[in-house]
Parts: structure tokens; sequence; C-alpha cells
């Protein structure tokens, strides 16, 4: 009978180990390269100002669109402000922001302050519709073609080489 014991003890401590090597072993980086070449999807979002809703039609309008998701609270939003002002002015890219989980007058605030880059701009009170998009955190930038095929997902706040890199493309 003890025999039997320690051999259970000796199987339940294996299996024990087996779990925490899993876990140890697992690759936990965030992988966007699976939305690449992807559809847009489908998504119904409220405007800023809750005057109408836009949909991925509004987003054929253009060659190409930056759906950028920032919050008044978010630090890296505001280093990666004035690269979104920078891109604001290419004909060829329209600027989606979708406010993320913020506050109506925080908001206003920040792009009175900063200045409005957006030639749409969203809000998503509760994340549901970010969630759609594979964003786990902001900021986080999806830049995509008039057929809404997802080209690039910049994760964290845009760089310098970011905007050459979106310039590249849609130029």
């Amino acid at each position: 009978m003890q025999k039997i014991i320690k051999i259970i003890i000796l199987f339940f401590f294996l299996f024990i180990i087996g779990i925490f090597y899993l876990g140890l072993t697992k690759d936990t980086n965030y992988s966007t390269s699976s939305l690449i070449n992807k559809d847009t999807p489908e998504f119904k979002i409220i405007s800023f100002d809750d005057s109408n809703f836009y949909t991925r039609d509004d987003l054929k309008k253009n060659n190409y669109t930056l759906i950028n998701f920032w919050a008044s609270w978010c630090a890296p939003c505001k280093i990666e402000h004035p690269i979104l002002m920078k891109l604001s002015q290419k004909k060829k890219l329209m600027l989606l922001g979708i406010n993320f989980k913020d506050k109506n007058l925080q908001a206003k605030t920040f792009l009175s302050d900063l200045g409005n880059p957006y030639d749409l701009l969203a809000k998503d009170k509760n994340g549901k519709q970010s969630v759609k998009f594979g964003i786990y955190g902001i900021p986080e930038s999806i830049l995509i073609n008039k057929d809404l095929i997802i080209i690039k997902k910049f994760v964290g706040p845009l760089s310098v080489d970011d905007y050459n890199n979106i310039i590249k493309i849609i130029e």
C-alpha cells in the first residue's frame, strides 16, 4: 500500500513539474503577423460626438487608412501624437482615431491641447470593438488599404521608423 502511495505522489510531482515546464517554455510574445493580409473585421463604432456610426465602408474612401487606438490617460499616446499630426498631412492616408476606454472631457482636452490629427474620430467606451482588431493595449495602429486588407499593425507608440515605413507604403 505504501508503494502505491509513493508512486501516486511521484506521478503527481512529475505532473506538476510538467505543467510548470510547459508554462515557462511557452512563447508569451504577442504576435500580430497572423493579422497581416487579412480582411479588416466587420465593425460598427459610434462617432466621438455620438452623431453617427462608422463601419468598414467608411474606410474605402481613401487609398489607405491608419486606424489608431488611443486614450488621454495613455502616456505613450502623447509620445506618438506628433507623428500622427505629420501623417494627417498626407493626402493618400485617412486617419481613424478610436478613443479607447476614456472619458469624453479628458479626450477632448487631449485633442485640443495637442491637436486633432483624425479625419474620423470614434470611441470605444468598453473596448468591445477594439477586441475585433486584436487590440490588447494602447497605443496600437493598423494600416489598411482601400480593399480593407490589413497591411501592417503597429503595437506601441508610432516611431520615426514607423512613420517612414508608412510613407513608403502609401506613396
